[in-house]
């Protein structure tokens, strides 16, 4: 058993794969998806189902690891942005070389701050600088780095 992929329901899968490759370093892992059927209907439980996009290699893997998957349907519900706090799925998280950096390239393409950069000694681990923000369609998105 191996861990696979996270998916995101993008209202514009092309856009917000463009901010996860700009932003984060991921890239393209071919072909696009274009998926729709029965056989599509079956599995999502979702009626005329018609799903567009792309996987993304994550940072740091081969191109067998696993993905970040960004798809639209041809039909969406929207639904109140997560916070920090929410249950369920809260964030997706990327280990970075520069924090200060990576934040504001993330704020220049689309991303919103959701806290400050912040420093702290973890004991026996090291120490931790990290933030919160949100990707351009709402989605919580931690960025750190670890030093000991």
């Amino acid at each position: 058993m191996r861990f696979i992929h996270t998916n995101i329901i993008a209202k514009d899968w092309k856009a917000l794969s463009q901010f996860y490759i700009d932003v984060l370093g991921c890239s393209v892992r071919p072909p696009e998806r274009n998926l729709s059927g029965e056989w599509v209907d079956s599995a999502t439980g979702v009626n005329n189902a018609r799903i567009q996009g792309v996987h993304l290699n994550l940072p740091g893997y081969d191109s067998d690891g696993p993905t970040l998957e960004i798809f639209s349907y041809g039909e969406m519900i929207d639904r109140d942005p997560a916070m920090a706090n929410s249950t369920g799925f809260a964030h997706i998280a990327f280990e970075v070389e520069a924090v200060d950096q990576t934040w504001d390239l993330a704020l220049k393409n689309g991303g919103t701050p959701l806290g400050k950069v912040t420093t702290r000694e973890v004991a026996g681990v090291g120490i931790l600088t990290f933030v919160y923000f949100r990707d351009p369609e709402g989605n919580i998105v931690e960025i750190l780095s670890w030093k000991k």
